[in-house]
């Protein structure tokens, strides 16, 4: 009798086990295939249809579209997924991607809004063991409407040298866009890293003008070498066009410059005298630096203001050059008037200038001593000059150094 009882038992264990087995083999490869509504209109609001399928098997699941002509529209292509007892969701905006190369030339149309039509929404899974497929319908209202693209894009200069001096600093990036559009601008280097220095801008569909520094979007130089610019142009329906272009940054660098040594002498003068500056400033920087300005040993009286010398031949010139100067505290001139006595950082004469007699170049390690007279006729007893570093139209640097107070006797 208990070997009965024992043998029942198996025999109840197997059958068990038979229809768990039975179960799990009878679970479909693909099922639930299904759109969340029948029509989508896409309007540029972000509306979208869910597409829905469960998978009883591990595969690889392919989505596509195909029109009344059979044009195939691939949303995923062999994507592997697991078994589940949940659907999968494919949301659907009314676009699809395509496979294009991206090279330095004409605009590629990357991803586009599918036309009006009725479509064929096909899911198929794959496993070791064959392939299963189901479709459903869907009909797309859209639209439309012109896709976006990018013409003649053009960067100039090709090659720039962001040093600060003023010469091919920057890049200008222009280009034509047709429709409204949403812009993205990325600069890739070597490496292949993207920086991005134009992110998510609304641009309406005229002329587009950017200015590249050669610089991240925190500031930090990067290194020479060829990048590649990348335009995106997306409109509000989805369709999104790219256009690469290439550059070069050769001889970029940040400019510095320090004061190194001062003096001033004699401290005690008659008025209407001249007392002698002596300066000495090195180019710490690892670019080199365009200097322009009265020579070394030019005569200023406090009269003057080195834009109003010479006929005007130092009035401050945009970007970029540097001098060094003095000033005193009780000067009233303000802005432009700060340091009204400059002079070329330059060891070299004038006739011996990178441009003779107009500007020259202070190397990167290159020192120069430079001789300052003024000619005192303030009416004073006491005044408090000091010296400092001006790049002109960007700022004062290393100033108020070297303080010195001169006595004036009448």
């Amino acid at each position: 009798m208990m070997k009965l009882l024992q043998h029942t038992r198996t025999l109840l264990a197997l059958a068990v086990a038979v229809l768990i087995l039975a179960g799990c083999g009878a679970q479909p490869v693909l099922s639930d295939v299904g759109v969340s509504a029948p029509e989508l209109r896409p309007t540029g609001a972000g509306e979208t249809v869910t597409i829905n399928y469960r998978v009883g098997q591990d595969a690889r699941v392919s989505v596509k579209l195909l029109d009344a002509n059979g044009t195939t529209a691939i949303l995923r292509d062999a994507e592997p997924r697991t078994a589940s007892d949940e659907p999968y969701l494919l949301r659907f905006d009314g676009t699809a991607p395509i496979s294009a190369t991206v090279e330095d030339g004409m605009p590629v149309l990357l991803r586009r809004a599918l036309p009006s039509g009725t479509y064929r929404v096909l899911v198929e899974a794959e496993t070791s063991a064959g392939r299963s497929s189901a479709e459903t319908s869907l009909v797309i209202v859209g639209s439309d409407s012109p896709i976006p693209t990018v013409e003649n894009l053009v960067i100039f200069p090709a090659t720039i040298s962001p040093n600060q001096d003023g010469v091919d600093d920057v890049a200008e990036i222009t280009f034509g866009l047709p429709v409204t559009a949403t812009l993205d601008l990325t600069i890739s280097g070597p490496d292949g890293v993207p920086q991005p220095f134009i992110t998510g801008e609304d641009a309406d569909g005229i002329p587009q003008r950017f200015i590249w520094n050669g610089r991240t979007v925190d500031g930090f130089l990067l290194p020479d070498g060829p990048y590649t610019l990348t335009v995106r142009a997306q409109d509000q329906f989805g369709n999104l066009v790219e256009q690469r272009r290439q550059l070069m940054v050769a001889g970029g660098g940040q400019p510095e410059a320090t004061i190194t040594y001062t003096y001033m002498a004699p401290q005690a003068i008659a008025l209407g005298e001249v007392f002698t500056v002596t300066m000495r400033v090195k180019n710490t920087g690892d670019v080199p630096i365009r200097t322009y300005g009265p020579a070394s040993g030019y005569e200023y009286s406090t009269d003057d203001v080195f834009s109003s010398v010479a006929g005007g031949a130092f009035v401050a010139k945009p970007g970029g050059f540097w001098r060094i100067g003095v000033d005193w505290d009780a000067n009233s001139g303000g802005g432009a008037r700060r340091y009204p006595y400059r002079w070329a950082m330059t060891p070299r004469p004038p006739d011996q200038w990178t441009v003779p007699g107009v500007e020259d170049l202070l190397l990167p390690g290159e020192e120069a001593i430079v001789i300052g007279r003024i000619r005192v006729r303030q009416p004073e007893t006491r005044m408090s000059f000091y010296i400092g570093l001006i790049q002109d139209g960007v700022g004062f640097f290393q100033d108020r150094t070297g303080r010195t107070i001169i006595k004036i006797g009448f």
